[in-house]
């Protein structure tokens, strides 16, 4: 029984033929005899599914040069003579039928704008970095920390972008099989005297080594010395004419603080389409001389501002190199990690191609060159929106011709019945199909030009990432997207009216048939069709109104402190006292403070802390602020009070104000916070450790991070001169663009060099939750894009409805139906399938939103119900109307005209 079951299987009968159709006559025989023995053999060893898959992939595989036959010029001018004739009449069927056509054409246009959009921007993120010459052999070292005790949970590893300097001299002294290893530090960022001029500089520390790992063309100087001794600085081409103008600068010295660097080489413009960008690189040994008080600088935990890149061996194997020296950074982390006890770091290789389009990591302080980064999963959300979209309008193309298909039948008989066969009737329509696409594809290029600039300008993201530039790359993927949606359009309507018979045609007996072709029991095509088209339609709609509720709900939510109108100036490395003393008398400056960090926009400043006898220690975020601070903000102390010293250095700091989070954490009289004032203590960073702390103050629960993530401890520290400094102006005043002028000019006394920096705290959090705005903005484009669709198909098919049933109307009238009753009548399938469509969307959506988007936000507000129905009310009204307008339209027809033939 086995073996007869064996020989019951077959290969897939279309793969054959097409292997016949390619294959030259005297290898036919051989191939298929060939692959009809390894497909029985497959199918006793792979069974008879993965069997018929190989060989679907043979049949491709085998499509070569040599097997090709080739054409002969008979042939060749016969198929030019069907392709003239294909497309001369599609040219005549599209302007004998301008409705639909249009209808078809705007559809098309439409939709296919959005994956013009899709192209340019994947084209653009796919060019990132291909100018480096080693491109494929570059890797970048990732960090994968641990840190215990993280708010409770044990452990949480995090990806961090960045690694420590001390991993790089690691793997540069232990690790086989590789060609070159650069060290890079990301926090070069200080003013340049140049004369009498100053004017700030932003790049990286870097090693002679990253010249023979990347390709950055040195106009002047030697890239093998440039960066070799200390004090070295090599500039960019624009860099240079910024400082020295037209001057030569190689040689040229440059005072940074009290020091002076040589330029030492001169190279061109980091490309737009470069992960990493900057103005200079100085020599590492630089940062190495003056970071030796530092005792962190090289440790194997400074992880957080430091990259790593490795060239791995010409001709090497990928694979067998990679897991070499992975296994070797594994033993490097082991080893490592011996010495630490509440951090613990794994490395990882990352290919230099999927730094920008890849897995998303945490950065660290880069400066001012935050590398552009869209994750994969974004990619795939985009595209399969677009694809959707796409699909929509192919579904309103084969609605609408099939729609039309009784008024063909007559043309496909004619042709059959001269000759032709089943494979020319379906190249006649998908000509015709792709010559819609093709007039699509002009009108949607007109629409791409629209609407790049408004993509590009939807976030300051966009403008730093993509160009959406026109390349010939570009255009040829426009011309293949184009043919490529003409032919799925055309697909379905090919395939039925190819399978027509000559007399049945003829005889159009094969229209009713093909009208009701069914897809399942019951569902024609055409509804199953226009059911999953308002389906997404519907979704669309609920989506973005969801969405952008959620996402209004966000920016207003109570984050436990006073936001309004409070000015948050960046002081750039600058002291604030005198700007503070020039605001202090302001008017319109009612209250001043000083903070490190901005909270509550994904800002981040901790340290380890540990309490008497407990377990282990827990990270605790920070933020270290004046005895201005809550006051000005509005916190809400519960026990204690504020900050009782001002210490003028780190050192001295002695006191904290925490959370009731903090206090539930390590178990603080969590009950009663008052006894928790005065418990000591311990305090642990990059910078000190073990430092005793004293709990004066603590304050109800606020959000530190953002509103997706769940409220940890938390505890404020003195401000220090020695800190970074933020200052917080709460202004008052009737005239805000006046003021914030005036605080400007101000600004220009106390910096003439950096430009004012300053944004107002709900502007802030408004920018910190932009990639939500960005995606809603996105959907809701999208959704209009739907809808319009739906309805031009909508439209197209009454109208064929009303003219197919005109006479009906006629007779209806005649009999004494009013206007009413006939809307009904015609719109009574069309509500119908609507309703379906809301039975599926409504509940699909509020599932989605429910059970998986909305469970990372833990605050975020319950969906109402009117949020799910106005996307249903606003499909509605626009199918009442359509409907509506073409059933008057019929019903003012005077019935003798319409039935004085019968």
């Amino acid at each position: 029984m086995k073996g007869t079951n064996q020989q019951q299987h077959h290969p897939p009968s279309w793969a054959q033929r097409f292997i016949e159709w390619y294959c030259k006559p005297g290898l036919v025989e051989d191939l298929t005899g060939d692959l009809n023995e390894y497909f029985e053999r497959n199918v006793r060893s792979l069974g008879p599914r993965r069997a018929k898959l190989i060989y679907i992939i043979d049949a491709f595989k085998f499509f070569r040069i040599y097997t090709v036959r080739k054409p002969s010029l008979v042939n060749l001018f016969i198929n030019w003579i069907m392709i003239r004739s294909y497309f001369k009449t599609s040219g005549r069927n599209l302007l004998r039928n301008k409705l639909f056509s249009s209808i078809n054409i705007a559809g098309l246009a439409i939709s296919m704008s959005v994956g013009l959009l899709l192209i340019a921007f994947m084209l653009d993120l796919r060019s990132y970095d291909k100018f480096h010459e080693n491109g494929e052999r570059i890797y970048r070292i990732t960090n994968v920390a641990t840190f215990k005790g993280d708010q409770g949970s044990g452990s949480r590893p995090e990806k961090y972008a960045s690694t420590s300097i001390k991993t790089g001299k690691l793997i540069r002294e232990k690790v086989t099989g590789v060609e070159e290893v650069a060290i890079m530090g990301n926090d070069f960022s200080q003013d340049a005297k140049v004369g009498d001029r100053i004017l700030p500089v932003k790049g990286f520390w870097a090693e002679p080594s990253l010249f023979r790992i990347m390709t950055f063309p040195m106009l002047e100087g030697n890239p093998e010395t440039a960066l070799r001794d200390p004090y070295s600085i090599v500039l960019t081409e624009t860099a240079a004419k910024k400082l020295f103008g037209s001057e030569p600068a190689l040689g040229k010295p440059i005072k940074f603080d009290t020091l002076d660097y040589q330029v030492t080489g001169i190279m061109k413009d980091v490309p737009f389409f470069s992960h990493i960008n900057f103005e200079a690189l100085v020599s590492l040994s630089t940062a190495e001389q003056t970071g030796k008080r530092d005792k962190n600088f090289a440790a194997w935990t400074n992880m957080f501002s430091n990259s790593v890149y490795l060239l791995l061996p010409k001709n090497a194997d990928v694979a067998s190199t990679r897991a070499s020296i992975q296994s070797q950074l594994d033993a490097i982390a082991m080893e490592e990690n011996l010495a630490e006890e509440d951090t613990k770091i794994q490395l990882e290789l990352l290919p230099l191609y999927k730094i920008v389009v890849g897995e998303d990591l945490r950065s660290g302080s880069m400066s001012g060159s935050v590398s552009p980064h869209m994750p994969t999963a974004v990619l795939w959300i985009l595209g399969g929106l677009a694809f959707i979209v796409i699909l929509s309008a192919c579904f309103n193309y084969t609605n609408l011709s099939i729609a039309r298909g009784m008024r063909r039948f007559k043309e496909v008989g004619l042709r059959k019945a001269i000759g032709a066969q089943r494979s020319q009737v379906r190249q006649q329509f998908l000509a015709e199909s792709i010559m819609i696409s093709l007039a699509a594809l002009f009108l949607s290029f007109c629409i791409f030009l629209i609407l790049r600039p408004q993509l590009i300008n939807m976030a300051p993201e966009m403008q730093r990432t993509v160009k959406l530039n026109l390349t010939p790359a570009t255009v040829l993927a426009f011309i293949v997207f184009s043919i490529t949606v003409g032919i799925i359009a055309g697909f379905m309507p090919a395939m039925f009216f190819s399978k027509t018979s000559a007399i049945n045609a003829l005889r159009n007996v094969s229209a009713p048939a093909f009208r009701s072709a069914k897809v399942f029991r019951q569902v024609t095509l055409r509804r199953a069709l226009a059911v999953v088209q308002y389906t997404v339609t519907l979704i669309f709609i609920t989506t973005t109104a969801i969405g952008y509720v959620q996402y209004k709900n966000i920016l207003a939510f109570d984050l436990g402190f006073n936001t309004e109108n409070i000015l948050n100036i960046n002081m750039q490395g600058n002291k604030p006292d005198e700007l503070i003393k020039e605001l202090s008398e302001m008017p319109e400056v009612t209250a001043l403070s000083r903070s490190l960090i901005i909270t509550s926009v994904g800002n981040a400043w901790g340290g380890f802390i540990k309490y008497k006898d407990f377990r282990d220690s827990a990270l605790v975020m920070t933020n270290n602020v004046d005895e201005n601070y809550l006051p000005l903000h509005g916190y809400k102390l519960i026990a204690g009070g504020n900050f009782i010293t001002r210490p003028t250095t780190a050192q001295a700091v002695s006191e904290l104000i925490v959370n009731e989070e903090f206090l539930k954490r390590f178990n603080i009289s969590a009950s009663d916070p008052g006894k928790a004032i005065g418990e000591e203590v311990s305090f642990s960073n990059f910078n000190v450790q073990g430092r005793k702390m004293t709990i004066v103050g603590v304050m109800q629960d606020f959000h530190y991070g953002k509103v997706d993530n769940l409220i940890g401890p938390v505890a404020f520290m003195p401000w220090t001169p020695g800190d970074g400094a933020i200052i917080n102006a709460k202004i008052q005043s009737t005239n805000m663009p006046a003021t914030l002028a005036k605080i400007k000019s101000t600004w220009k006394k106390v910096d003439r060099v950096h430009t004012f920096q300053a944004k107002f705290y709900d502007e802030e959090i408004e920018e910190a939750y932009s990639e939500f705005s960005t995606m809603i903005k996105i959907i809701g484009f999208l959704s209009f894009l739907a809808i319009s669709i739906a309805s031009m198909g909508l439209f197209g098919m009454v109208v064929f409805t009303t003219e197919t049933r005109i006479k009906e109307i006629g007779i209806r009238k005649v009999m004494g139906a009013s206007s009413g009753s006939l809307i009904y009548l015609l719109s009574r399938s069309f509500l119908l399938l609507l309703s379906i469509s809301a039975f599926v969307a409504l509940p699909v959506t509020y599932l989605f939103f429910e059970n998986v988007l909305l469970r990372n936000f833990p605050y975020h507000a319950p969906v109402q119900v009117v949020e799910l129905f106005i996307g249903l009310l606003a499909v509605l009204l626009i199918a009442i109307i359509m409907i509506g307008s073409q059933t008057m339209k019929a019903a003012r027809t005077n019935p003798v005209e319409v039935l004085k033939s019968e």
